[in-house]
């Protein structure tokens, strides 16, 4: 520990301490939990300069505020809940430095595709007290995180020591920032129990718009739309293992696709497990979203797990020095202090050295440049 913390103010609706989740411990009966959108975790926790497998903050929907008590880097990934800082917006998927006492709002989605979950990535990492090797919490279970439960008003949630150097203003190659979007299409290998839904009730799964419940949890996402019904209304199987993503049809016919929290068996028929690279869509999938599905082989779901850890191995972030990514429109965005404030900000790419003509609420004023503060 460093002795900073990151202090709740509000925790919105639901926050909590999640990491990749609680492995081996299965045939206990304890569920792996860990962060619903595991991408956006893994990227965070590298921009950071953190293990990708530390702990972040999963903040849903938004509402929530904190406090830093020390200077540190942060960076904002997965969804787009209007972050800002000190009331200023700060930008998602990039590394943004915060001084003792600066305040980290997460407001509300920016738009119907902001998607659901944010995570709140500190360098050093959330160093909570780890609970059979993870810090992830699981409210059922009241497991890991702070007292197994979700973040409240007032906790004090500790920092660990920064083991890498960060690099301001460090950002998240456009290309691996996923789209999360309103309608999303979801790869599905079948099985295990797709032999007891017949070619019809399989042509309606496949070729049906399921819109997501606002029933939906951590546990798993329900969907609305038309049954899919199993042979002879046999959904109920002998309870077996189950996995992130499985697909779940109980007797009502409608799909559930279990998620982070989701149980270790589960005695309904599953007819396909989500692959792997597209469960980030489905975590971030608010109610209203349309979902379809697409049928692959374990061969192809393997290939595009593949590729996606090497994606995550082999990543470049971008930062002020590459143009090409730098420049938005013909201006370029720095931090800048003005008057002795700080400010994220577009500017005009005319300057000499270190002053620029900067651009604030429609005045300009010639400025003095100063990355990473």
């Amino acid at each position: 520990m460093t002795g900073a913390t990151l202090r709740v103010i509000s925790p919105g609706p639901i926050s909590t301490v999640q990491d990749l989740g609680r492995h081996g411990y299965q045939r206990f009966g304890v569920s792996v939990s860990g962060a619903a959108d595991r991408y956006a975790l893994r990227l965070g926790n590298l921009l950071v300069g953190n293990d990708q497998r530390g702990a972040a903050i999963e903040v849903t929907i938004g509402g929530a505020e904190f406090e830093f008590t020390g200077a540190t880097t942060f960076a904002i990934t997965g969804a787009d809940l209007s972050p800002a800082l000190n009331r200023l917006p700060v930008p998602l998927w990039e590394t943004v430095s915060a001084a003792a006492g600066d305040r980290l709002s997460l407001v509300s989605p920016a738009g119907p595709d902001a998607g659901l979950r944010a995570y709140i990535n500190v360098s050093g990492g959330i160093d909570t007290v780890p609970v059979l090797g993870s810090r992830s919490t699981h409210l059922g279970a009241q497991l890991g995180g702070v007292n197994g439960r979700a973040l409240e008003i007032g906790d004090e949630i500790p920092l660990g020591p920064l083991t890498n150097p960060v690099l301001p203003a460090q950002r998240v190659p456009r290309d691996l920032v996923p789209q999360y979007g309103g309608e999303i299409v979801a790869r599905v290998v079948p099985g295990p129990q797709d032999d007891v839904f017949d070619p019809d009730a399989t042509a309606v799964f496949y070729n049906s718009a399921f819109t997501v419940s606002d029933k939906s949890d951590r546990m798993g996402c329900r969907l609305d739309g038309p049954e899919v019904p199993a042979i002879d209304g046999a959904h109920d199987i002998v309870s077996d293992g189950v996995v992130t993503g499985a697909i779940q049809v109980p007797g009502d016919g409608r799909p559930i696709i279990l998620l982070a929290d989701r149980q270790t068996t589960g005695g309904y028929a599953k007819i396909g497990a989500i692959a792997s690279v597209d469960l980030a869509l489905v975590a971030q999938a608010a109610p209203g979203t349309t979902v379809r599905f697409v049928q692959i082989s374990v061969e192809e779901a393997g290939k595009l797990a593949r590729n996606r850890m090497a994606a995550l191995r082999d990543v470049a972030f971008v930062g002020p020095s590459t143009e090409s990514d730098v420049m938005r429109g013909g201006r370029w965005r720095y931090d800048v202090r003005i008057d002795g404030t700080d400010y994220r900000v577009d500017v005009d790419p005319d300057a000499l050295y270190d002053r620029t003509i900067a651009r604030v609420n429609g005045v300009e004023y010639d400025v003095e440049v100063v990355p990473g503060e």
